[in-house]
């Protein structure tokens, strides 16, 4: 008799939603007919200097671990970077390198949450940060992010959100956001600064796409007076050199909060790769320029896809002024019934041969948007646009 290995896993990964996003990327990929604007990764490969460096390093050895924390020599430079570009005032100890700024929040959480407390997430937001709350045994509580603020979070939306002060400890802020593009100006970060002294809060500032704004400059939550303190800022190398293959990421705040984070570490990953961890550090000293030219090119690509589905009928969309998303609003309609957004994402899907992501992937108040990837090449968006305004023309509004 076969053994039924089902009923040995647990009630914790049983209960995790499955990822929408990852089945209607896998169909993508086993068709060279569908053009995929599904993805949350750059198009973009890493600068030559950072690939030779990385290489060079391959061949004088440096294949082993690095301490937990990560290497010396990179948190040095990270700290200069912070301070910097972000006015961070951090010390080399402040600061922790981990496999991609996604498992730094996931450790900050284990450092941070005990079960039954609750966490404040932005909804709709990144999808992983409800799940990696739930496999800690707390609870996720949505803040409500509306399309007419612009989709910013708001005092207001915050205080609505909290419904036990006494179990709630940590904040969870993404700006520029993702699936959103909503960027948090200096007047949004107080206003949520003063919720968090209010509540006394931990707020974990997630700038994974900070070198990704297109109007006016990033801001960095920590960089606010009195936020230090009561901050862990998350940053990757992942969007912004176009690395995410190389898993390298990192957080920096209050030294007995990095201190836990990198105490944990070694029971996950242990480290980012030793490589990787080299290659950023070329990231960092090497030329920028070519940087900017990306963010470019991208906004280019924002401004045409925003303007091309805001002529077609049934989508409205927001302009974001970050990240890399368009998330337009949809009202189509079949067979008389208003669709969901993973009803549309499914039918286009097969009909026009796009791919696109639900917003209710992102929580529940993204129901009714849908995802679009502008980290494509700009051709292949213009197809993707004259597909979707015809395939579209077959349902009604």
């Amino acid at each position: 008799m076969a053994r039924k290995i089902s009923r040995f896993i647990s009630e914790r990964e049983s209960e995790l939603p499955g990822a929408m996003i990852v089945k209607l990327l896998k169909i993508a990929e086993e068709s060279k007919d569908i053009i995929s604007l599904g993805p949350g990764e750059p198009d973009f490969v890493p600068d030559k200097s950072i690939t030779d460096f990385a290489a060079q390093k391959l061949k004088e050895g440096f294949t082993h671990y690095s301490p937990a924390q990560g290497r010396l020599d990179l948190r040095e430079a990270l700290a200069k970077k912070l301070k910097k570009e972000n006015k961070i005032d951090v010390e080399p100890n402040q600061i922790a390198v981990t496999c991609g700024s996604q498992e730094a929040i996931f450790l900050a959480l284990a450092c941070l949450v005990d079960p039954g407390e609750s966490v404040l997430v932005p909804d709709p937001g990144f999808l992983a940060y409800r799940p990696c709350v739930e496999l800690l045994n707390g609870s996720g509580e949505s803040i409500e992010l509306r399309e007419e603020d612009g989709f910013q979070i708001t005092g207001e939306a915050i205080r609505k959100t909290i419904t036990n002060r006494n179990r709630t400890k940590v904040l969870i802020i993404n700006s520029p956001g993702n699936p959103t593009g909503a960027v948090f100006g200096r007047r949004i970060l107080e206003e949520i600064a003063d919720v968090a002294i209010e509540y006394d809060l931990t707020v974990l500032s997630d700038e994974a796409y900070e070198k990704f704004v297109y109007k006016g400059r990033h801001v960095s939550f920590a960089s606010l007076s009195g936020m230090d303190e009561r901050t862990l800022s998350f940053h990757s190398f992942s969007k912004s050199y176009g690395m995410p293959g190389f898993r390298v990421g990192y957080v920096s705040g209050p030294r007995e909060l990095i201190e836990a984070i990198t105490k944990i570490h070694p029971y996950t990953t242990l480290c980012s790769p030793t490589v990787s961890q080299e290659a950023a550090l070329a990231a960092l000293n090497g030329p920028q320029k070519w940087v900017d030219r990306i963010v470019g090119d991208y906004d280019r690509r924002k401004k045409f896809i925003v303007k091309r589905l805001n002529e077609i009928r049934g989508f409205h969309c927001f302009e974001p002024d970050g990240a890399f998303y368009a998330f337009p609003r949809i009202d189509f309609k079949l067979s008389g019934k208003k669709m969901t957004s993973l009803q549309f994402c499914e039918w286009l899907l097969k009909e026009a041969k796009v791919a696109c992501v639900p917003g209710n992937e992102f929580g529940k108040f993204g129901e009714g948007f849908v995802r679009f990837s502008y980290a494509t090449a700009f051709d292949k968006i213009e197809e993707a646009m004259k597909r979707v305004e015809k395939a579209v023309k077959k349902l009604k509004v």
